[in-house]
């Protein structure tokens, strides 16, 4: 049986998941040239919050009923506040129950974007410690790839969707997060019915960059170094009306720290409501890159589409059936996303 309140931070790779995306006319953060980038880097996100990932039916003297189910907690709720103890990390949370005296406590919970207020009345066990019947989550880390970076401001764009707790399915509410350099180590060959897999090292003690935004578009933040910029010029960037079906490439890095450039063919363009969560379908043409992944996988969401000398969106998804195809969305409904406030207080 678990304890009814963990910590941790849970390793994955960044899932190829499902976004739904907002559209706009005009770009709220305005760019005309941007460097594409295709590293893989590792991402680490710490939650605005305690992310609920699971609750019990009993406590660990399998007789007592969770407080937490009692109460309604539910898995993906985000608890910020037990009492008058804000809490954002598991840490926090810890120290907050550990104040209790068994008396019921009223808790500020996050659900579906809406604050709720849960009177829950803890356990108490025979040496005094107040149990909740939680198992929580404040961190998740992983691998994706960069898409863009503007030499003029700094910011830099990846994955082109948002970062999901793999078991709520709740975006992750950002409080603060980096980007680092990873290598990857070697790669799960994608498979129909089954995708593959990037896998890699990282160091968070090595900071890239800063992130200051998770939205169902991208993540987006502010690059502390030009390390990964050297050398590479910056692209016109394209607006949704630009992309056409046809030849293009990626860049992605599926080994080692290489970038390297990749045909693919866009096969369809999606408009209106068909668009949501996607802008284009790409179909991988390169042999080498079939050889060496099977097609897209996991991990190289974020890898910037390059169409005409211009760079007009980003990988990301697979479709589970068929490792070589997969959508993608454009470089404008990424741009069309990113706050100028949140980068402005960012720098």
């Amino acid at each position: 049986m678990k304890k009814p309140v963990t910590a941790g931070l849970l390793t994955i790779c960044i899932i190829l998941s499902v976004s739904f995306i907002t559209s706009g006319s005009a770009a709220a953060y305005d760019a005309d040239y941007l460097i594409p980038m295709g590293n893989a880097v590792g991402i680490n996100l710490q939650t605005d919050g305690v992310l609920v990932v699971g609750v019990s039916d009993v406590l660990g003297d399998g007789v007592s009923a969770s407080p937490a189910r009692s109460a309604g907690i539910t898995a993906g709720d985000i608890i910020t506040q037990i009492g008058s103890e804000h809490v954002s990390t598991v840490e926090d949370l810890k120290a907050a129950v550990n104040k209790l005296d068994g008396s019921t406590v009223t808790l500020q919970v996050m659900r579906s974007g809406n604050t709720v207020t849960v009177k829950l009345t803890p356990h108490k066990t025979p040496d005094g410690k107040c149990e909740l019947g939680l198992w929580m989550r404040d961190g998740i880390a992983g691998i994706g790839t960069l898409t863009f970076y503007d030499p003029k401001t700094g910011v830099f764009g990846a994955l082109g969707h948002s970062v999901n707790d793999l078991e709520t399915g709740v975006i992750i509410p950002l409080r603060t997060g980096t980007i680092t350099k990873s290598t990857v180590t070697d790669v799960v060959l994608g498979k129909a019915g089954m995708p593959g897999q990037l896998h890699g090292s990282f160091n968070f003690d090595k900071a890239l960059g800063r992130l200051t935004q998770n939205s169902p578009n991208g993540i987006f933040g502010i690059m502390d170094t030009k390390e990964l910029t050297r050398g590479k010029r910056p692209l016109p960037v394209a607006r949704s009306s630009e992309i056409k079906t046809g030849p293009a490439t990626i860049l992605s890095n599926v080994a080692g720290t290489e970038v390297k450039e990749y045909k693919v063919e866009i096969t369809r363009i999606y408009t209106g409501a068909e668009a949501v969560g996607r802008s284009m379908m790409i179909s991988v043409t390169d042999p080498a890159l079939i050889s060496q992944t099977g097609g897209i996988v996991q991990g190289m969401s974020g890898s910037p589409i390059i169409q005409n000398g211009k760079l007009v969106g980003a990988v990301t998804h697979v479709l589970v059936n068929d490792p070589t195809r997969g959508y993608g969305i454009s470089v404008e409904k990424m741009l069309d996303t990113i706050s100028d406030k949140s980068m402005l207080k960012a720098a």
